[in-house]
C-alpha cells in the first residue's frame, strides 16, 4: 500500500515552474513561494533574516504547509510539486488513503512503516468524523515529532475542520492541535477546469453510452447498479476499481438516493479524476445528482468539488474517439 503513496499520473511531471499563476489572483504566487520556502526549510535554511540582515527575523518554518483554497486554483499540483522537491523518503495521498493504511496495518504499524519520512503529503485533508480527528491528529503528532514534515491541501482551514458534521466544539483541542502545526496559505482564484468549459455536464445520452467501443479500457455500467456496488468495496479500494480505465460510460444516471450514497461517490470521483478518466453519461447531468439538501448541508464543499470535476471529466467525454 505504501508503494503506492505517490501523486496521480497528471501530476507526475508536476514542478513549481509549469504551474501557472493567475496573474489576477497574487496568492497564487505568493503560495509557489511559500512551497520554495517550506523546501529550503528541509535542509534547515532559512530564507530571510539572519546576522546581517536588516529587520526582524523571519518567523520559524512550522512542520507543516496547508494549502488552502477553492476548487481548481491548482492546490494538488503545488502539492505534488512539493513532494518532488522533497529529499529522501517521502509519500503522497489522499486523507482516505492515509486512515486506509492505518485501519490495514494497524496505528503502530502505520506509525512504524511512515515514521522517519522526509515528508507526508496528504491531499483533499478533510475531516468527516470525531474518530478521524482524534486519530490523525495523535497520527501526525508522532511523525512531526520524529522529524517529519507534513503537506496539506483542503477547500477548508484546518482551525474549521469538522465544522456543519459534527459537535467540533468538543474537539477543538485535537483540532487546534492539528492547525499548529501548519503554516496556512490561503489560494484565491477560479476553478481552472471550468474557464473554458460551460458551467454544466454534457449528457451525451444512453445511445451514445451503449455505442462506445467494447475495448480495454472501456466501460459501461448503469449508473444504479455502480452506486450499488460500492457499497461492497471500501473507499480506499476504489483506485482499483479505475485501474486502466480511460472512458467511463454511465447509462440512466440519476440523483443518488442519500448522503451514504453520495460520498461514496465522491470518493470515486476522485479516484476517476486523478486517473484523467472520461466520462459518457446519460439520464440526468452528472452535476445535478446531490440534491439541495445535501448541497446545503456539511458536506457541501465534498459535493461541489465532485461537481466541479465531473463537468470537466464529461467535457472530456464530449470529445471525438
Amino acid at each position: 500500500m505504501a508503494a503506492s503513496l505517490v501523486p496521480p499520473r497528471q501530476f507526475a511531471d508536476a514542478t513549481l515552474e509549469n504551474y501557472r499563476p493567475d496573474p489576477e489572483h497574487p496568492s497564487q504566487a505568493e503560495a509557489v513561494e511559500a512551497v520554495r520556502a517550506f523546501v529550503e526549510s528541509f535542509a534547515g535554511r532559512p530564507r530571510s533574516g539572519g546576522l546581517f540582515r536588516r529587520g526582524p527575523k523571519a518567523p520559524p518554518q512550522r512542520p507543516g504547509l496547508y494549502l488552502d483554497g477553492g476548487f481548481g486554483v491548482g492546490k494538488t499540483h503545488l502539492l505534488a510539486a512539493l513532494w518532488h522537491l522533497a529529499p529522501g523518503r517521502k509519500y503522497f495521498g489522499t486523507f482516505i488513503e492515509y486512515t486506509a493504511l492505518v485501519g490495514a496495518l494497524g496505528y503502530q504499524e502505520a506509525v512504524r512503516l511512515l515514521s522517519g519520512a522526509s515528508l507526508i503529503a496528504i491531499d483533499e485533508f478533510e475531516l468527516d468524523d470525531p474518530g478521524d480527528t482524534m486519530l490523525m491528529s495523535r497520527f501526525l503528532g508522532e511523525l512531526v515529532a520524529g522529524g517529519t514534515r507534513i503537506g496539506a491541501t483542503s477547500n477548508t482551514p484546518p482551525n474549521a475542520l469538522g465544522e456543519g458534521r459534527f459537535a467540533a466544539a468538543d474537539f477543538l483541542r485535537e483540532i487546534q492541535g492539528l492547525a499548529d502545526r501548519f503554516t496556512t496559505i490561503r489560494i484565491g482564484g477560479l476553478d481552472y477546469r471550468r474557464r473554458d468549459a460551460a458551467e454544466a455536464a454534457v449528457v451525451a445520452g444512453d445511445d451514445a453510452v451503449v455505442a462506445l467501443p467494447d475495448e480495454a479500457g472501456t466501460t459501461v455500467d448503469d449508473f444504479g447498479g455502480l452506486i450499488d456496488h460500492l457499497a461492497s468495496v471500501h473507499p480506499a479500494r476504489y483506485v482499483g476499481l479505475v485501474d486502466g480505465l480511460r472512458t467511463a460510460g454511465l447509462l440512466d444516471v440519476r440523483a443518488l438516493p442519500g448522503q451514504t450514497e453520495a460520498l461514496r461517490f465522491v470518493a470515486l470521483v476522485d479516484r476517476l479524476y486523478d486517473a484523467q478518466v472520461r466520462i459518457v453519461a446519460g439520464g440526468l447531468p452528472l452535476d445535478r445528482v446531490f440534491g439541495e439538501d445535501m448541497l446545503a448541508g456539511g458536506y457541501r464543499k465534498k459535493y461541489l468539488r465532485a461537481i466541479s470535476r465531473l463537468v470537466a471529466m464529461t467535457h472530456a467525454g464530449a470529445a471525438p474517439v
